[in-house]
C-alpha cells in the first residue's frame, strides 16, 4: 500500500476531525501527525474490515483521548486550557460567548454514556455516515441513526438543565 497516497487522500479528513474535537489548529496538527505515524507503524495490521478512512479516524480518536488523559494527569481540575477557536472576525464579546458555549457542549458531551458519546462524535466531528458508524460498532445503519438522535436529544436536554 502506498502510504504517501493514503496520507495525501486522508490528511484533510483526519485534520478536520481532530480540529473539531480539539478546537485548536495547533493541537489538531500535532495529533494528525501522531495519527499518521501510528498508522504507518501498523498499516500491515489493517485487515480491511472497515474503510481505511474509518480506521484512520479511529486512530485519531484514540490519539485525542490519550492526549486528554495525559493532560488530566498533569493538570488539576479547572486548570485545563480552553481550546482556542480561529478568529471568525466576530466581536470579542460574541467570540468569548461562542467559546464558552462550545466548551460547555464538550463538557456535556463527555457526560454521555457509551455508545451515545461515540456515535455522536463520529457523526458530528468525524462526519461519518450512519452506515460507516454502524460498521465501526458492528451494527446496522438504522441503529447508528437512532443512537445518534438519542444522543442529540440527551445533549439538548442536559444543556437546558444547566
Amino acid at each position: 500500500m502506498d502510504f504517501e497516497a493514503v496520507y495525501r487522500e486522508y490528511f484533510g479528513d483526519v485534520f478536520r476531525y481532530l480540529l473539531r474535537l480539539t478546537g485548536s489548529e495547533e493541537l489538531a496538527d500535532e495529533l494528525t501527525a501522531e495519527t499518521f505515524f501510528k498508522a504507518l507503524r501498523s498499516i500491515d495490521r489493517f485487515r480491511g474490515e472497515c474503510e481505511l478512512r474509518v480506521w484512520l479516524l479511529k486512530i485519531a480518536k484514540n490519539a485525542f483521548y490519550s492526549h486528554e488523559k495525559k493532560n488530566r494527569r498533569t493538570s488539576s481540575v479547572g486548570e485545563e486550557p480552553l481550546y482556542s477557536l480561529p478568529d471568525t472576525g466576530s466581536d470579542p464579546a460574541g467570540l468569548a460567548e461562542r467559546r464558552a458555549e462550545l466548551n460547555d457542549l464538550r463538557q456535556i458531551l463527555h457526560t454521555l454514556k457509551e455508545p451515545y458519546k461515540e456515535v455522536f462524535m463520529w457523526r458530528a466531528f468525524g462526519e461519518l455516515s450512519f452506515r460507516e458508524i454502524g460498521q465501526i460498532f458492528g451494527k446496522t445503519e438504522n441503529w447508528a441513526c437512532v443512537t445518534f438522535h438519542r444522543a442529540r436529544k440527551m445533549l439538548i436536554e442536559r444543556s437546558k438543565g444547566e
